[in-house]
């Protein structure tokens, strides 16, 4: 909130417009819930008014069993660790989401930097210890550590693999080395462009082993930078990814929307300064899915997500 500005910039159109932000997640099927109601202060934050863990199996109970939680001023009451309890659970549900964003592929970008070599338990949300998880696998998992490797080359067919190891002079650094099929060499992270480096930190995401693996990925444009064939790769590693645990990605490539299924896909759209979600289906898209893609679609205004007025006309 203090980065934003406040409560107020956070809030749709400020506090006195929207007093309260509400958070309703249910998973495993509706069976768990959790809700939570943050509402504005007088000094510009936010603080949680009402918050729920919640239980729900419809064939043997009537209604959900809901736990209370306490919380303080500052902090959520899922925040403290209960392992006993369902917000417990709860917590360590949502506590295994993770939000990818590998779009600094500048030359400040920390894929680009070295990193501590021990530093290797999970893949951090920017990438920055791409080469110290890579380098892990490779010790623990190194069938899965081939697989990343093989399914880069399909992107960059240039690529042999990667050269990982702890720098000579300072064992508790690593850095992205990989090697070139046409050199004996090896190339660091700066010859990777920045496409190939974005799609390294893509193929390790949604391969890693599934031990290590969010419950829910979310990656935000995961297809900027990329050449439409790596698309096609990250489409086949979305679908592929998703069969053993959720995965969320937001785009706006009607290259990448191709390669899924209406059923797949939430339209989000912007209407009269709402935003609604939208779920299309195969039934409703069969006549024009017959002439044209579900990218094509997408183009010509037939299922929505353009931009729209902001007000009603009088």
């Amino acid at each position: 909130m203090a980065q934003a500005g406040g409560a107020d910039r956070i809030l749709h159109f400020g506090a006195r417009h929207t007093n309260c932000l509400v958070l309703d997640i249910s998973f495993d099927g509706g069976k768990d819930q959790y809700r939570i109601e943050l509402s504005a202060t007088d000094d510009d934050t936010l603080v949680p008014t009402g918050e729920t863990a919640s239980f729900w199996d419809r064939s043997k109970h009537d209604r959900p069993y809901d736990e209370f939680l306490e919380s303080s001023r500052s902090e959520a009451g899922i925040s403290n660790p209960q392992p006993a309890s369902m917000a417990g659970y709860v917590r360590k549900a949502l506590a295994r989401w993770t939000r990818y964003h590998f779009h600094d592929t500048s030359v400040l970008s920390p894929m680009r930097k070295t990193c501590d070599v021990h530093d290797n338990r999970i893949l951090r949300s920017d990438g920055a210890n791409l080469a110290a998880f890579l380098y892990r696998l490779g010790q623990t998992h190194p069938s899965r550590r081939d697989l990343i490797r093989r399914t880069v080359q399909l992107a960059a067919p240039f690529f042999r693999d990667f050269q990982l190891a702890p720098m000579a002079l300072n064992e508790e650094k690593i850095r992205l080395d990989w090697s070139h099929v046409a050199s004996e060499g090896y190339f660091g992270p700066a010859a990777l462009s920045d496409g190939t480096l974005r799609f390294i930190a893509l193929a390790t995401v949604l391969l890693q082993p599934e031990e290590l693996r969010p419950s829910v990925t979310l990656l935000d444009e995961p297809e900027i930078g990329l050449h439409p064939v790596a698309i096609c790769h990250l489409a086949s590693l979305v679908r592929q990814a998703s069969v053993r645990s959720q995965v969320i990605l937001a785009t706006q490539s009607p290259i990448l929307l191709d390669y899924f299924r209406p059923e797949d896909t939430v339209v989000v759209e912007r209407t009269w300064g709402e935003t609604t979600l939208t779920r299309k289906s195969s039934d409703e898209l069969r006549p024009w899915l017959e002439e044209f893609s579900l990218g094509q679609l997408w183009e010509k205004n037939h299922i929505g997500g353009r931009p729209s007025g902001e007000r009603r006309p009088e």
